[in-house]
């Protein structure tokens, strides 16, 4: 990847009504060649930064830059810019050639170069051999691979992808998640990418930017942004988690202790939190949660009443109470010494403080 970003918004603003900010100056480089998600809850803001960046959209306030060039101005069809959407916006009369042809033609291709670009895009997404057929005569995933295609055909610099596999169902979400992420470490290009699936931004990105409120809440590698959440926000949003809420008691360094409601001590990572007797949110990952551990390795140990177990396959999803909380999760790994757990069992629990992240409340 190189120094300069292909991409840059900054300072950008954008209000519908001209007194709501749906998004609240916003500053972000996409650096050239990277898989860059914008995850978010409805509402958030990812999508319209997308259709700013398309053209779609007009910014309020601020400048977007592509390749060091400001492109406020630019009209839609002259940025360069490929577009995949989650309906396809295939056209229906044409057949799967001609729609690929068709921003080759708009460029004033030859005919014979277009067609080598056409089979190469169609065997890239491996629909070889659909040149001549319909979209009506596609199931939705080759659909979709023809709108990844289309978008690809004309070498762009950069792809945007507005929650491309919303419609498919999950057993072919999953396969084209890593399909795209393929052709993307093949082709090396910038993909700039929405969606509100956490498992799928997770499994395709570099980066992932997590919107709530028009404000990027933290921008990080999905292990950061899964193993070190900046705040309540991103730790709830991304994977499961555990909440606890508590009293900052005591404060030194990285670490910190919180009084929970029930009057117990734990000890946590500080990673947001104000002064001490400010309010916390602690938050904890199911996996992070150990049943019989040995008391010299954790720094928190709990009793325990267990309440539901779910068989998963891999794991058993225990859920205990705990701490006066009766949705405390904790994923057991499906080994032979924990089959022997029942309903209504009392057992104990730990973790390291290390893995307990002390955030704003």
């Amino acid at each position: 990847m190189s120094n300069k970003p292909l991409v840059r918004f900054q300072n950008v603003q954008k209000s519908y009504d001209g007194k709501t900010l749906v998004v609240k100056d916003l500053n972000l480089d996409v650096e050239k060649g990277e898989f860059l998600t914008m995850l978010g809850p409805s509402g958030s803001g990812k999508t319209t930064c997308l259709m700013m960046l398309a053209g779609f959209e007009p910014a309020t306030h601020g400048e977007i830059y592509l390749n060091d060039e400001p492109i406020n101005n630019v009209p839609p069809h002259k940025r360069g810019i490929g577009m995949v959407f989650q309906n396809y916006a295939l056209f229906p009369h044409m057949s799967v050639a001609e729609n690929l042809a068709f921003p080759l033609e708009v460029r004033k291709m030859s005919a014979a170069e277009s067609k080598k670009r056409v089979d190469k895009a169609l065997d890239m997404v491996q629909l070889g051999g659909f040149g001549n057929r319909r979209p009506s005569q596609l199931s939705g995933g080759q659909q979709q691979r023809v709108a990844v295609a289309r978008a690809l055909v004309f070498d762009p610099d950069l792809v945007l992808m507005d929650e491309p596999l919303g419609a498919l169902d999950k057993n072919l979400r999953e396969q084209m998640q890593y399909e795209i992420k393929h052709i993307h470490e093949t082709l090396g290009v910038t993909v700039v990418y929405v969606t509100h699936d956490q498992s799928e931004a997770l499994t395709m990105s570099n980066r992932i930017a997590v919107f709530n409120d028009g404000v990027i809440q933290q921008l990080a590698p999905p292990d950061a942004l899964y193993e070190r959440p900046d705040n309540a926000f991103v730790a709830q949003f991304i994977g499961e988690n555990n909440k606890l809420r508590g009293t900052v008691e005591e404060l030194e360094g990285d670490y910190c202790v919180v009084r929970t409601q029930t009057g117990a001590p734990v000890y946590a990572r500080a990673v947001n939190v104000g002064r001490k007797g400010d309010e916390s949110t602690l938050s904890l990952r199911p996996e992070r949660v150990l049943i019989d551990p040995d008391a010299s390795a954790v720094q928190n140990m709990f009793e325990a009443r267990v309440l539901e177990l779910i068989y998963l396959g891999d794991h058993i999803r225990t859920r205990i109470e705990l701490l006066g909380r009766d949705d405390f999760i904790v994923k057991v790994p499906n080994s032979a010494n924990h089959a022997l757990m029942r309903e209504g069992d009392i057992v104990t629990v730990g973790w390291l403080q290390e893995d307990c992240r002390a955030l704003d409340a």
